[in-house]
């Protein structure tokens, strides 16, 4: 089996400065901007896992909030899940990119300066996300919550400053030929910022919010073409990028195979950007566009179990290193979660077996599964390999690394096995009927209270795996302060790469140069042979603008076979002559419910399921989410879904309901919202929102849109007094629940109005004359 050896190079080689011929060249390595990256790693590290402690004991435990907005879960979640995506694994990203790029280039990253804006632009970013989140700025969409102004943050600094470095960085290189980590490295650049620019178009009303161009059906596609290739492109590719470098050097082992990395990466480049639709399976999406992605999830089993295999056969020969070496553990373990992880995910993907999981708590499971065992110990073997080198000397405890291998294990497994339960149960109480054919479980607050002892056993998985961390942590402060007074900066040379190349034999196309030349054979077996021995690919990977440009065809291709189709043919979302523009009132309210993050907990999608529709009612239409921006069809249930929520309980009922939900419903998990029955509704801004949603196509009369304000406030008087009638509190007209109040009592009526019936104006005029006659005539 052919293979490919990472380049060799290390940090802590002797300096070396002969006096250099014209054609080589003396250059060093830019290792504080890694130290800068790794530091980070490990600070957020604590906060993200933490942080996602916290949300899973405020989950069991909502009254610990007593009240406190930006305590809530539903506002602390968005910010677990950004600190852990883009604050630990992503800063994990950067230190292992920032080291082997420039290794496997032999040369410095082009810009220091450029190097230093990245890394001081990320870690405002991530501030920024901590300062906005928490109090409710949010865009309310899985992944890509951020509002638009550090959203436009984010796109400078990973695009422009990042891969700007990155790509100067190989046209700089002195390494002929880009190692397949690279090529993972360039996907990665590429196409987080296609998802993240396109995913986040929005019409901005002041610098904290901001409505999505896309509504509806297109606005859920949009997000999960995003929200599945985020996971694609950030969480995967980049840290198998990682793999095949550190990996290979933690081992000291060839990759195992060079032929199977290629199929391995332009595979998943091409058929994982497909993917996304298998999130909304029986949702209002057009069938064909979620079959789609079904049928290309499946096939990512194959090329997702081929990198694993890559990574597991690369330790041939070097398995005995495993049982002594806590940094190989930390790999196998990792890749182990990998492959368990891209197995459940196409499994997950089958319509018969997504029915049954979706919007359970299986879903967090599979998700948590990947995230700690996959990226985490992928990061945290990366880690206790790099810090003996980049701070120069010895790793403060090895038995501590150890320690923390074997905590984070027990921790994964405590936190994965429950809620793995906990999701299998969900799911069958919410299907099951009883032999009358109707539901077995018709109360949902029963199913929330049957798993709540499994959420338990996640506080104790997850104490386990943030105590790992805190080790991390621990060791990583000691070593570095082992670190000499000043740091060796090893001085490398190596030739400038010149334009008279002359290819290898291996990358010719000659067919009377293979070992098949003699063969008596058809000439097409003989280029095939040629072909799949990919020379093709070695000259590539001497190009790396040509590679770029390819990767981005992949996957510019494969997303418009899916996104033409579900935006310009007006079949794949037929509308529904009934469903209106929210009221201004309604609109600041579902402002509000974006806000408090709701959609973290609720769902609006009645899936055509007999048990769904049994317990909320008719199931959901394309047609009415046209003016939903951005969609709110949720992933997850703790509450129940809000679709059909308009009418089923009086103003009064949801007023209590937000003052004391335990009161209301026993058993609820949902902490109280009295902050809404305090805070008043700004009815000058407003219009504002109105002003969007007309601007993005929402018809308003011309009252609604020049005296907004009004119009908001006299349907507001018309709750209230409901409200009073019921034995509720008079005057309450200002207070920010009134209009939360207003959009849920619209959820789900429009399509079950009666349409107003169509005059015809050709016989309408000769009645009006008639009229007139028998006047005259009088």
């Amino acid at each position: 089996m052919d293979m490919q050896l990472a380049d060799k190079s290390q940090s802590s080689s002797q300096p070396y400065s002969p006096a250099p011929s014209p054609e080589v060249e003396s250059f060093s390595y830019d290792d504080s901007i890694v130290r800068m990256f790794v530091t980070a790693t490990v600070v957020w590290g604590l906060v993200g896992t933490l942080a996602g402690l916290i949300v899973a004991v405020l989950l069991v435990m909502p009254e610990l909030t007593d009240g406190r907005p930006w305590l809530s879960f539903a506002r602390l979640r968005p910010l677990h899940t950004n600190a852990a995506i883009f604050a630990f694994a992503g800063n994990a990203i950067f230190a292992a990119i920032y080291y082997s790029t420039q290794r496997l280039c032999k040369a410095r990253m082009w810009s220091d300066l450029l190097s230093r804006l990245h890394f001081w632009g990320w870690q405002l970013v991530i501030v920024l996300a901590a300062a906005s989140l928490p109090f409710g700025i949010t865009q309310g969409k899985e992944y890509a919550e951020l509002e638009w102004p550090i959203d436009i943050l984010i796109a400078v600094v990973w695009l422009f400053i990042f891969g700007g470095n990155f790509l100067m960085t190989l046209l700089n290189r002195r390494e002929r030929h880009m190692y397949v980590a690279l090529w993972f490295y360039i996907a990665t650049i590429i196409t987080v910022a296609l998802l993240h620019v396109f995913n986040n178009l929005v019409v901005p009303v002041g610098w904290f919010k901001s409505y999505s161009v896309y509504a509806g059906v297109q606005d859920a596609f949009m997000q999960w073409w995003y929200g599945h290739n985020a996971v694609a492109f950030f969480l995967t590719t980049p840290f198998l990028g990682l793999m095949y470098y550190y990996l290979p050097k933690a081992a000291e082992r060839p990759v195992f195979s060079y032929r199977l990395s290629i199929i391995h990466f332009w595979s998943l480049v091409f058929i994982y950007i497909w993917a996304g639709p298998h999130h909304l399976h029986y949702t209002s999406l057009p069938e064909w566009a979620s079959t789609l992605g079904m049928l290309f999830s499946l096939m990512l089993w194959m090329p997702s179990w081929g990198g694993m295999i890559n990574g597991l056969l690369t330790l041939r020969g070097a398995w005995h290193k495993v049982a002594s070496d806590p940094v190989l553990k930390f790999f196998v373990v990792g890749i182990t979660f990998y492959g368990m992880a891209t197995f459940e995910g196409p499994m997950l993907s089958i319509k018969s077996v997504n029915a049954l999981s979706h919007y359970t708590d299986w879903t967090i499971a599979h998700v948590h599964s990947g995230a700690l065992g996959w990226n985490g110990f992928m990061a945290f073997g990366m880690l206790y390999w790099l810090l003996p080198r980049i701070y120069q000397t010895k790793m403060w405890s090895d038995r501590l690394v150890n320690l923390h291998f074997w905590i984070g294990t027990a921790g994964i497994l405590l936190y994965i096995i429950p809620i793995y339960m906990a999701g299998l149960m969900q799911g069958m109480m919410w299907r099951g009927l009883d032999e009358t054919g109707n539901l077995s479980n018709p109360i949902f607050v029963e199913t929330i209270q049957e798993i709540q002892w499994l959420w338990w056993g996640r506080v104790i998985g997850g104490t386990l795996y943030v105590a790992g961390v805190v080790m991390l942590c621990a060791n990583t402060l000691m070593t570095w302060m082992a670190r000499p007074s000043k740091y060796e900066v090893p001085v490398h040379t190596a030739p400038r790469l010149t334009n008279d190349y002359q290819p290898s034999a291996e990358e010719s196309t000659d067919t009377s140069q293979g070992k098949l030349a003699d063969v008596p054979m058809l000439d097409l077996g003989k280029k095939i042979d040629i072909w799949a021995r990919m020379g093709w690919h070695r000259r590539w990977e001497r190009l790396p603008v040509k590679f770029t440009v390819l990767v981005t065809v992949a996957v510019v291709v494969a997303t418009l076979f899916e996104l033409v189709p579900t935006f310009l043919i007006r079949s794949n979302v037929p509308t529904i002559a009934t469903v209106k523009p929210y009221t201004p009132l309604e609109l600041y309210g579902r402002h509000i419910y974006v806000s408090e993050g709701c959609f973290n907990c609720h769902s609006q999608m009645v899936r055509p399921m007999v048990a769904e529709v049994l317990r909320y009612g008719e199931y959901s239409k394309a047609g009415e989410f046209i003016y939903d921006r951005p969609f709110q069809w949720g992933s997850r249930r703790i509450g129940p879904d809000l679709a059909r929520e308009g009418g089923r309980q009086s103003s009064k009922w949801h007023w209590d309901h937000f003052e004391d939900p335990a009161g209301q419903v026993e058993g609820s998990v949902m902490p109280n919202y009295k902050h809404l029955l305090h805070d008043e509704i700004p009815y000058e801004e407003i219009v504002k929102h109105v002003q969007a949603a007309h601007v993005l196509g929402a018809e308003y009369s011309e009252e609604a849109l020049t005296n907004t304000g009004d119009v908001a406030y006299r349907q507001a008087e018309q709750i209230v007094a409901d409200i009073v009638s019921q034995g509720g509190p008079p005057d309450q007209m200002d207070k920010k629940v009134i209009a939360l109040i207003a959009y849920v009592q619209r959820l789900g009526v429009d399509a079950f109005k009666t349409p107003e019936p169509e005059t015809d104006p050709a016989t309408e005029e000769p009645a009006a004359e008639g009229a007139e006659t028998m006047e005259g005539a009088e």
